[in-house]
């Protein structure tokens, strides 16, 4: 496929994971890409992957300084702006939600929430044209033991969708993505050691790999989901359809 041959998206936290795959799917199907992260070496790796059509600046999802500059490189390298994927985001508190930090609690919120709608701001005050897909995740459609506040969070990413698609149609397109687990680094605690036994509770029998949340991002940033927004796609390997009783 060639759906964004002379597109240019940005990418929060870029540099690995489901973040990279998204990069790299979309720089597969012709689009020149910008990625963001916390580690400028993590970032140059992954750009030397990604190849002449991706680059990178360093720096904190939540720091206004920061996307200042990103929003500047953009400027400066291509002069436009088509896409933006929220997929920044991070969960340092384990353990039930009454336990939590007030400070990791606030935190959790800056990064994930308050900072997808800075960036989002930030993109459309800079130019941007066709769609955002922020990323959510099944943790904020459900009690979720040991990442509770993180559920909290994406909870709000999924209101936070609706709002921003309705509030920036009929230019604008926004839609998120929920995944279950996910084989990746950020959702290790959620598997490691025993993950025959975590496949065991999904229909389709194993976890997700980057890949399977990467195509459905793509979908939606492009035109062939040129009539859907304000909505969350739900990725879990059909999870969410197994009752309990």
């Amino acid at each position: 496929m060639d759906r964004f041959t002379g597109r240019v998206a940005l990418i929060t936290g870029g540099s690995r994971g489901i973040g990279f795959a998204i990069a790299r799917r979309l720089v597969a199907e012709g689009a020149d890409v910008v990625i963001t992260g916390r580690k400028q070496e993590s970032l140059d790796a992954a750009v030397a992957q990604l190849g002449g059509h991706a680059s990178a600046v360093a720096g904190k999802a939540d720091d206004p300084v920061h996307r200042a500059d990103v929003f500047a490189h953009v400027a400066a390298q291509h002069g436009r702006l088509d896409h933006l994927v929220n997929n920044a985001g991070i969960n340092p508190a384990w353990g039930p939600v009454l336990d939590i930090d007030p400070g990791v609690a606030h935190k959790i919120l800056a990064v994930n929430v308050i900072a997808t709608l800075e960036w989002t701001r930030d993109a459309v005050t800079a130019g941007l044209t066709r769609s955002v897909v922020n990323l959510s995740s099944v943790s904020g459609l459900s009690a979720s033991p040991n990442i509770s506040f993180y559920g909290v969070s994406k909870a709000a990413i999924m209101n936070l969708t609706m709002q921003l698609a309705e509030e920036l149609a009929p230019s604008i397109r926004v839609n998120a993505v929920a995944p279950a687990v996910v084989k990746t680094d950020f959702a290790r605690a959620l598997y490691e050691g025993r993950e025959a036994e975590v496949s065991a509770g999904y229909p389709l029998g194993r976890l997700g790999d980057v890949e399977d949340v990467a195509a459905p991002v793509a979908f939606l940033l492009s035109d062939d989901a040129a009539w859907i927004t304000g909505q969350t796609i739900v990725i879990d390997g059909g999870l969410s359809i197994r009752s309990l009783v």
